[in-house]
């Protein structure tokens, strides 16, 4: 599905490059890739498959990181080859650290914070997204993922087997957390005479720019289709065309609103959403993606009374019923301002994970944040608020993506 996709949330205005609004919108497309990361057509790196444009060739295998694509849209997509519907075996695990499986944490600085890595050794944690405050070079970057990966590796966690997911958003353009490649935008890349030839370039540098910090989940490219010249999408970039056919070719959506800042309404008939929007959805979904992420639009046609990635009939019903898919999925930024009616952090990551959502991602730079969105999971997990065959399920499916990217 379609909407508009914007540089990942919370986190200030200088992460933005010149910042965009916000982050997501609605149903955002943005498939997520890391390591060799080509546009919109699939490829397998690290054992994950990539979505990237159609045509390109298969991206050189790195080092480091795999590739995990996140479709930004009302159905924000990303993955890699092959989705990670196979069933991961659960060692035995407490209530909190099944919980901890779920979340994605964040934090302020160039320096992980001493309760985050004593969390992951305790096996409380999925991953960390990184922004460009926790960057000053490549070299930096990757010292840092490397005293992560060493956290996850201690004896005490019952995960160290299973790979962190270490992400940013390297979209190319004016959306880059890290110098470097992909220099251009999607909208240059759309506009070249050989888009695919530009697309695969594009994947590859950024594939190896993340290989080197050591990174292996990026959210990007945007799947969005823009609608005018101006609009959001298009302002920065961000979209490779208005055709829906070319962005499933290369990769793009909506409006030019941003769920970051307040609700959202994208009153866009079903038939569009459909037709247009979702159409670089199917193509991702039938290539392989993994990961896809939902953003916190709300759509009237689909479900009018809940954003997208906190509705049962979006995520449940239109993503993996309709459209088929079967991996991962992953929130917006749970501290959204389209989520102002919706309470504490406990409150929406709760709701988010009985929509669907796999994945929750506490993006407003505060380790607190993802403890207090974990301490919520794990009571509604043990006082059966939350189904837990459903939960575990969740959990099995993100372990099978973290599995997919060892090396």
């Amino acid at each position: 599905m379609t909407v508009p996709a914007r540089p990942r949330g919370a986190p200030a205005a200088k992460d933005r490059a010149p910042a965009p609004p916000g982050r997501r919108r609605g149903l955002r497309a943005a498939l997520t890739v890391a390591v060799a990361v080509c546009a919109a057509a699939v490829a397998v790196v690290a054992g994950v498959g990539l979505v990237r444009s159609a045509g390109a060739g298969q991206p050189a295998k790195h080092g480091a990181a795999a590739g995990s694509a996140a479709a930004k849209s009302a159905i924000e997509g990303s993955g890699k080859a092959g989705p990670a519907t196979g069933k991961a075996a659960l060692p035995p695990l407490s209530p909190t650290q099944l919980a901890g499986q779920r979340v994605i944490y964040s934090y302020t600085g160039l320096t992980p914070p001493a309760n985050l890595l004593r969390w992951i050794r305790a096996g409380k944690v999925a991953g960390v997204i990184f922004f460009s405050g926790n960057i000053s070079s490549q070299a930096q970057l990757a010292t840092v993922a490397a005293e992560l990966d060493r956290a996850n590796a201690s004896p005490k966690n019952p995960l160290r087997h299973y790979p962190l997911l270490l992400m940013t958003d390297q979209e190319g353009g004016l959306v880059r957390r890290l110098p470097g490649a992909p220099d251009e935008s999607e909208r240059q890349i759309g506009e070249t005479p050989h888009p695919a030839v530009a697309a695969k370039a594009a994947g590859r540098g950024a594939g190896q720019n993340l290989t080197g910090a050591r990174l292996n989940v990026n959210l990007a490219p945007v799947l969005d289709v823009y609608r005018t010249p101006g609009d959001f999408d298009d302002q920065f970039g961000r979209s490779y065309s208005t055709s829906p056919h070319k962005v499933s070719y290369l990769g793009a959506a909506a409006t030019a609103q941003n769920t970051d800042e307040r609700p959202v309404t994208l009153d866009v008939p079903l038939a569009t959403l459909r037709g247009t929007d979702e159409y670089p959805y199917r193509a991702a979904i039938r290539a392989g993606v993994k990961l896809v992420m939902v953003s916190w639009a709300i759509y009237p046609a689909l479900d009018p009374g809940r954003p997208a990635g906190l509705s049962p009939a979006i995520v449940g019903g239109e993503l993996r019923q309709r459209l088929g898919f079967t991996g991962v999925t992953i929130t917006d930024a749970l501290e959204a301002g389209a989520l102002k009616a919706y309470g504490t952090t406990r409150h929406r990551a709760t709701v988010a994970a009985g929509a669907g959502m796999d994945l929750i991602l506490c993006s407003a730079q505060r380790p607190g944040q993802g403890y207090q969105a974990r301490i919520a999971l794990s009571k509604d997990y043990r006082h059966g608020s939350l189904d837990q065959a459903a939960f575990r399920a969740a959990v099995q499916r993100i372990l099978a993506l973290r599995a997919s990217l060892r090396h």
